[in-house]
Formats: structure tokens, sequence, C-alpha cells
């Protein structure tokens, strides 16, 4: 399934309509309602764009930022073959976003099974990355969708830009932890690029393992959004479509958590 065809779950509509009150709804009101119901919501490319403030021909721009992506060392002792770098950031109530010392980066041990007790240290988003104008608009459309699920001061933003590899004729693992959590409260992923790959589908689960949503980002700038308190979630297997060439799979991780 595309970024059109999820299932399981409320879409975020990317028109302004009006509700019984009068009011014009935005474009991150069908959001908001999709994630409280139903703990997980599939914005469509063109929507991200609008709530960004960017043209559907920016992205291969942003896109560039993921050549200078370098290898993730814990991710390569399973085997798998990922790029990334870290970025940690402070969201305030009043949009100001402001830059913090990326140190180790250690989830609770109750959220992903794979780096229980793990203190992993990731190179630094680069400087044209951590000022590109994008990723502040997307830092504080995502801090507008998380304030529907939970009251901040302040939110702690961590960003993960990530590339997985498959090989010529082989696999790569965009979630070699498997089914997981990532202890945040809002957890998203934004589509950057697909490159000669099938497979890469997303699955968002309930607590009971029933399924919540299904879908393959397929065009740069969907974005899948799930509230992480409420629902699991894992991503398959990316292989070629041509065998004789590698794919890649790229996207932008994206969590918030009141500080």
């Amino acid at each position: 399934m595309d970024e059109g065809s999820a299932t399981g779950a409320g879409r975020g509509g990317s028109e302004a309509r009006h509700g019984e009150s009068g009011r014009t709804r935005g474009p991150l009101d069908g959001v908001c309602e999709a994630l409280v119901a139903s703990g997980s919501c599939l914005m469509p490319s063109a929507a991200v764009s609008r709530c960004l403030g960017m043209a559907e021909a920016e992205w291969p721009r942003f896109a560039r930022h993921w050549e200078d992506l370098v290898p993730d060392p814990y991710a390569a002792e399973t085997g798998t073959r990922r790029l990334r770098r870290y970025g940690h950031f402070s969201l305030s109530r009043t949009g100001d976003i402001a830059a913090r010392p990326v140190g180790a980066f250690v989830q609770p041990e109750e959220s992903n099974p794979l780096y229980v007790a793990v203190d992993r240290r990731f190179e630094p988003l680069t400087a044209a990355f951590g000022a590109d104008p994008a990723l502040a608009s997307l830092i504080r459309t995502l801090g507008r969708i998380a304030a529907c699920l939970e009251e901040a001061d302040e939110w702690t933003v961590k960003v993960h830009p990530f590339r997985v590899v498959a090989e010529a004729g082989g696999t790569g693992q965009p979630t070699p932890e498997g089914r997981h959590r990532d202890g945040v409260t809002l957890v998203t992923s934004l589509l950057i690029d697909r490159v000669n790959a099938t497979g890469g589908e997303s699955t968002v689960y309930r607590p009971d393992g029933t399924e919540a949503m299904r879908t393959t980002l397929s065009r740069p700038g969907t974005l899948l959004l799930g509230d992480d308190r409420a629902t699991l979630h894992e991503v398959s297997p990316v292989r070629p479509l041509d065998a004789t060439r590698p794919a890649r799979r790229d996207v932008l991780v994206t969590t918030l958590t009141p500080r």
C-alpha cells in the first residue's frame, strides 16, 4: 500500500473545512483526531508540504543531507548496513528551538529489546542539516501535533536521519529490533527517498498485538505518525527491485517527549 491507502486508521486531510462551531479546520485537526482515536495517522506528501510551507519540489534539496550520513556501527553488529546521524533539540511552547548537546542515545529498557542498557553514540547532524529551515518547520509542526497528546511547556526532540541499504541480491533491515516502542510520546517517520526498493512496509500495532495500520511509504514527504505510548511499530525488510543493483530507503525519524 502506498501513502494514500493505509489501512486501519484515519488520515489527516489537507483541505481546510468548517466544523460545527464555524471554526475553520486546518490540516492538523484531522491528524490530531486520528492520533487520539486510533494512535496512528498517515499524512500525504502534499499535506505535509503545505504544513511545512515548502514546495514539493524542495524535497530533493532536503534529501541531499542523506548523502552526508555515516555508518551505524551498532546496526552493523546485526548484519544491517545502515547510515545515520543524530540531533537533539528542545522545543518551547512558543515554538523556540534550541540545539542540545548530543550525548549517548539511550532508550527505556521496556521499549527496545535489542539495545537494553546500551548507551549508543552517534555522529551529530551536520551544521547545514541542523540549521535547515525545513527541519525547523518540521519540528514546530510536530510540536503542535504532540500537544494534542500531552501538555508540555517544553519538548525534547530527537532527530534520526536513516539510510537503510540492501545490497544487490540481499536485504536491509529498517528495524532490526523488530516490533518495538521508542519510549516517547510522539514517534514519526518521514519518507525522504526510495531507490530501487521493494518492501519497507510500516506496521503499527495496538498493545494487544492487533494491527492498527499497515502502509508502505512511497512518496517523498509522506509522514507516518504514532502515539508511542499506545502503539508499537516495525518496518519489514527492504529488497532491491532489480536484484543486480543495491536498494536504499531514506527516512527521518523524529520523536517528541515532554522535557
